[in-house]
């Protein structure tokens, strides 16, 4: 069925993204970090800034998760408590879904923030597969943090988030799929020439001033 849906969402996601290339093709920097760097609110403080668009896989997936009719709704939530990482396909459908539904409202509106992803090399795998040279990714935004202000940020935010994963022992085991799937994603991208880092252990604002840096000489 996994299968299927792939190649389902392959089909899809070419038909779109033939129609819009002939506008502008969706230009991406992925933004990743572990949880608790501040990607999200960092995506916002671009978003007001700049013009793009912020996608969080994390939000697409909690939201389809909470969606009544969502045949696959118990399935992320199982993956999301147990830190676990959702397969590919479901991911990459909802944030096709996300750019194409943006891009239909407003063509000019093409430049995305995907916040999360990709997260393991089988994310990467599944993205190349279905948007290889249908979408360019510009560069890897990535939020350097140590792992225990992570862990502290989140247990602060879990206290009014409502987020069932922030909590101690999901978070122990977030960090560890952080470390040994996404790190090598971005080490990948780093060899690539396409990563720009930036210390997200310091004050909202420090942080912003350097990815200001970065967004005004990428453009």
């Amino acid at each position: 069925m996994i299968g299927f849906l792939l190649g389902s969402v392959s089909q899809r996601a070419k038909s779109f993204l033939y129609r819009v290339s002939l506008v502008m093709k969706p230009q991406v920097v992925f933004v990743l970090g572990g949880p608790g760097a501040g990607k999200g609110t960092q995506c916002s403080k671009i978003v007001e800034n700049y013009n793009y668009t912020h996608l969080s896989a994390g939000d697409l997936l909690r939201a389809e998760r909470s969606r009544k009719e969502s045949e696959f709704g118990q399935l992320i939530d199982n993956y999301i408590k147990e830190g676990k990482i959702v397969p590919v396909e479901i991911t990459i459908n909802l944030l096709r879904k996300a750019m194409e539904e943006t891009m239909q409202k407003d063509d000019k509106k093409f430049r995305f923030l995907i916040d999360g992803f990709p997260r393991n090399e089988d994310n990467l795998t599944g993205w190349d597969t279905v948007m290889v040279g249908k979408a360019d990714v510009k560069f890897v935004l990535f939020f350097d943090c140590s792992n225990e202000v992570c862990i502290d940020r989140c247990l602060e935010r879990g206290k009014s988030s409502g987020r069932t994963d922030d909590n101690r022992e999901s978070l122990e085991k977030r960090i560890q799929t952080y470390l040994q799937s996404t790190r090598p994603i971005i080490e990948l991208y780093e060899k690539r020439g396409k990563v720009h880092t930036v210390d997200a252990s310091r004050s909202l604002d420090k942080v912003f001033a350097d990815v200001k840096v970065v967004l005004d000489k990428e453009g």
